[in-house]
């Protein structure tokens, strides 16, 4: 086989020992070597603050870059900067409250941080409960090319994972372990399942994700639970393994089944993931009994906020902004819709005479900036505006450039459906001859698990989950009307006179007339409308 295998740590919980920890790495790099990352699972900040400051401050550094999960405990979410996941200091990078990592590498990464929410009314940041389970698992097993994930990282062990094999001496297998954690794991079929809180180290037997003869034979999963760093009985608290990213395997070779493997340890409730007829994506809960949320028959009230602990007091610009709904330089003769966060306006010496813009009310630069509550409404506008394009026997590219902009400004332009199975590959060709690499990311990929706050980028959605991210790096020359250029190129819309916004400049009245159109065809697909 030809794909390269990778060299990977995962260590238990730190509690604050980092110059004990990455010393060890250190050592264990130079021996054996290189290792792509360090996964920490469990508890990872401790109450020595004094040594992390030596890693914030720079004095001290992490030796290969260092992935984390979030707090157990709420006094350490001090340490997190922001919630949704953030680079805390060079080479380590505080992964999120829930997600999918996507390394460079092909490898996929899942991920939960905390421990399960007690029965309190107020969910704690440091907690996580049926719905996050939920907001996890759900959009990716409802994908029908779903296989599994290479590697999942949860602090809690899961609930019956001793279940056909052994139990380490010192735990109870009727109070160890999260049920939850159990569910998500089956849910997801990690190759790889690491966790820690236990203080034990513990390498399970490898499990089936099948039954036999009655399923497709599927790769099996490995469970370890990690003791703490430097903890006296000489437990295991740092592990290495190789692994081939998924993507990168033939069938043949990912399933193969070890001969010591046992049966799955978990229960479904007599229902396996891929035997549920249908999923009802509109509440989001699928493990739960119960629903939540806001479902497909509620609608929604024009005057509705959200608030809670996760609600970010909104941004102000520095100076005078022309995308800010409340700001005075709006043109909002060219707004067509508004919702509660977000809303939508016609693009200013647009491509087409439908080519429109998704922006955020408040101001935030970028996808990246945006808080949870905005993100689900800037997904309800490009979720209704493809169909509202398809009626229409189009499909439509979305593209966003976060570089030398201060307000986050969604590009969706539409095009003839014929060209569906082109626009890809011209989006690639003409980027490379900018000599800018446009590379794909997984469907189910959140940009932020990809970028941080505050560095540039170029980002393509299309018609189908096709997503294409360019790093703009420092220095590096960026044509900034990139996407419109391409748009308008011959292959695609086949006007290269319309590539520059400002030679299709209109009067105010034609604007007005475009918009009032707009809103008129759109009206029967506008949420805010119900």
């Amino acid at each position: 086989m030809s794909a390269k295998a990778l060299k990977i740590l995962v260590c238990g919980d730190v509690e604050g020992k980092f110059c004990q920890l990455f010393s060890r790495v250190s050592s264990v790099n130079r021996k054996a070597g290189p290792f792509e990352m360090l996964l920490c699972v469990g508890e990872f900040f401790g109450t020595a603050e004094e040594e992390w400051r030596k890693f914030e401050t720079g004095e001290e550094k992490a030796p290969i870059p260092t992935y984390i999960l979030g707090p157990n405990k709420p006094e350490n979410m001090k340490f997190i900067k922001d919630i949704n996941g953030c680079e805390l200091c060079e080479n380590i990078t505080y992964l999120g409250k829930k997600g999918i990592f996507n390394a460079a590498s092909g490898l996929q990464i899942g991920y939960l941080s905390g421990t399960e929410q007690a029965h309190v009314a107020v969910q704690e940041p440091n907690n996580f409960s049926k719905a996050d389970i939920d907001a996890l698992a759900v959009p990716l097993i409802s994908d029908s090319k779903f296989k599994g994930l290479d590697v999942l990282l949860t602090t809690p062990w899961p609930k019956g994972v001793f279940k056909y094999a052994s139990t380490p001496e010192g735990l109870d297998p009727t109070t160890t372990g999260s049920s939850l954690i159990a569910d998500l794991a089956l849910a997801l079929r990690p190759r790889y399942h690491f966790a820690a809180q236990e203080g034990a180290f513990y390498e399970r037997l490898p499990y089936r994700n099948h039954k036999v003869l009655t399923e497709t034979t599927k790769h099996v999963t490995r469970f370890l639970g990690l003791a703490r760093v430097g903890n006296p009985e000489k437990k295991k608290y740092l592990y290495a393994f190789n692994i081939i990213p998924m993507k990168s395997m033939e069938r043949e070779e990912l399933v193969k089944q070890p001969q010591d493997v046992t049966e799955c340890p978990y229960n479904w409730s007599g229902t396996r993931p891929e035997q549920r007829p249908e999923v009802d994506m509109s509440n989001q809960y699928f493990f739960s009994q119960s629903s939540g949320g806001r479902g497909r028959g509620q609608k929604r009230s024009r005057g509705q906020h959200h608030s809670g602990p996760d609600r970010k007091k909104r941004p102000q610009p520095t100076g005078p902004c022309w995308f800010c709904l409340g700001s005075p330089e709006v043109e909002k003769h060219l707004v067509v819709s508004v919702g509660t966060t977000t809303y939508m306006a016609l693009a200013k010496g647009g491509l087409v005479p439908d080519h429109v813009l998704i922006l955020p009310i408040g101001h935030y630069q970028s996808i990246v900036d945006l808080p949870e509550d905005v993100i689900q409404e800037l997904e309800q506008y490009k979720s209704t505006l493809r169909r509202y394009f398809r009626s229409r026997g189009k499909t439509c590219v979305i593209f966003e450039r976060n570089f030398k902009t201060q307000h986050l400004q969604l590009q969706v332009v539409p095009i003839g459906r014929a060209l569906c199975d082109d626009i890809k590959d011209v989006f690639t060709s003409k980027a490379e001859s900018q000599k800018l690499d446009l590379f794909e990311i997984p469907k189910h990929t959140d940009l932020k698990q990809v970028m941080s706050v505050g560095n540039p980028y170029f980002y393509v959605e299309l018609d189908g989950g096709v997503k294409l991210l360019h790093q703009i790096k420092k220095n590096e020359f960026f044509p900034l009307q990139l996407g419109r250029e391409i748009m308008a190129c011959e292959e695609l819309l086949n006007m290269p006179e319309r590539a520059n916004w400002k030679a299709c400049s209109i009067d105010k009245e034609e604007e007005t007339r475009l918009a009032q159109e707009f809103r008129q065809k759109f009206g029967p697909f506008d949420f805010n409308d119900e």
